[in-house]
């Protein structure tokens, strides 16, 4: 039994594992959302380069402000979140934007106890296999922005008739401001509410110090060429 246990366990960690190793090099063609949507799907792929910075410091700032320093959880929002449900308030989102490419990505909707232990499992793992750069650059990939409308190259042609590299800031806000709900909240028809967000966004992405937030996620053997590159420059 001891022998049986210990394998069931190596064959959970190996089929679990693999998939995420592969993953940080090889790009999704679909995920558990997508397969689960019961009407047609655009999603359309898009590597680092050809997406607008935008819409990558948009969604850090309306879904995840501590991405580039957290390891998967953002204890603060959890701690907050079980407070909110204690005194009976409603209950804020705490997912991380890691929290939320594992769900995406492996997962199903819907709040149980086995998701979310099976939900914080593939964090540990894509925290700890992918760099914040690959996280965030499959999390707008895959990221629902509209009904059917899966990740910021699909979302740009549908609402705005552009390629994702040229999504300006105001653009990329409203995107963000309906990643709560996207089958409830419109970016073609923006209710008052998804409006107010959108600017709210956007001072937050100016407080975050806009595009330059996106340094802290390079790779560390990319930042002395880049310093040593600018010191070059002012030479």
């Amino acid at each position: 039994m001891f022998r049986f246990v210990v394998r069931l366990l190596l064959l959970v960690l190996i089929l679990s594992v693999g998939p995420v190793l592969l993953l940080r090099w090889v790009d999704p063609p679909t995920t558990a959302f997508m397969l689960a949507e019961p009407g047609a799907v655009r999603y359309r792929w898009l590597d680092w380069q050809q997406i607008s910075p935008h819409i990558k410091v948009a969604v850090i700032a309306a879904e995840d402000q501590t991405f580039p320093e957290h390891y998967g959880f953002d204890l603060k929002s959890i701690n907050e979140a079980l407070e909110d449900r204690e005194q009976g308030r409603r209950v804020r989102g705490a997912s991380t934007l890691s929290q939320q490419v594992a769900k995406n990505l492996f997962l199903w909707s819907g709040q149980s106890w086995v998701r979310k232990g099976l939900e914080a499992y593939f964090t540990v793992l894509i925290e700890t296999l992918w760099p914040k750069q690959r996280i965030l650059e499959v999390y707008v990939n895959i990221a629902e922005f509209g009904s059917g409308v899966f990740g910021v190259g699909a979302a740009s042609e549908v609402y705005f008739k552009k390629p994702a590299s040229r999504l300006s800031a105001p653009e990329a806000a409203l995107l963000a401001a309906v990643l709560p709900s996207p089958k409830r909240m419109k970016v073609r028809a923006p209710s008052r509410y998804v409006l107010s967000r959108q600017q709210w966004i956007l001072r937050q992405m100016r407080g975050l110090g806009g595009v330059s937030l996106l340094e802290q996620l390079e790779p560390a053997a990319a930042q002395p060429n880049k310093k040593k590159n600018q010191a070059r420059t002012t030479f």
